[in-house]
């Protein structure tokens, strides 16, 4: 039974990784140009967006689906790693689209997570991720993985993912936001 489920985990971290790869590559592309423009203009440069490995979903609610078929990972194991959910006809559909995507990144440097912010008014402003077997909102500290490599001890734990990054920016670089309560 450990076996299924250390090889579940891997998978899951696998398919995480391929979606970060996918929102960040949107992200740089002519379709990703609403998220960038969203990201321009709350002041963050192209260093600080490839620093934390920011990126976009798009509004097709199957370009990551699709995305991680062709990349040899089925609709059922993408529900399992929380980035699409069971559709009304049973296939798998993207849990984000159009929102710009904050990949979470535990200390080892796995892609455990996202937080996916609309970039309009609209409700709900952001998206995360459920918890699956290598994801625990709890214990989880947006930003830690950068954080840790500085010098200084004392952490500033912030609300959110864009304040951590703008204090990063700012060079506030042991920023932390908790991901759970």
């Amino acid at each position: 039974v450990d076996d299924g489920m250390a090889r579940l985990r891997i998978r899951i971290l696998e398919i995480n990784r391929e979606a970060a790869r996918f929102f960040y590559s949107v992200l740089n592309s002519q379709e990703g140009q609403p998220g960038m423009d969203y990201l321009r203009g709350r002041a963050l440069t192209q260093r600080t967006i490839r620093h934390f490995g920011l990126g976009y979903a798009p509004p097709d609610r199957f370009a990551l689906v699709n995305h991680l078929r062709r990349k040899g990972f089925s609709g059922e194991e993408a529900i399992q790693a929380n980035v699409a959910f069971r559709g009304r006809n049973g296939g798998a559909v993207d849990r984000f689209s159009n929102r710009v995507m904050f990949p979470i990144i535990d200390l080892r440097g796995n892609v455990i997570a996202f937080g996916g912010r609309n970039m309009g008014p609209e409700k709900p402003k952001y998206i995360n991720s459920p918890e699956t077997v290598v994801y625990k909102k709890s214990r989880t500290l947006f930003a830690l993985n950068v954080a840790k490599k500085s010098d200084v001890r004392r952490y500033i734990l912030c609300e959110g993912y864009m304040d951590v990054i703008s204090l990063h920016a700012a060079g506030f670089t042991t920023a932390v936001a908790g991901c759970g309560t």
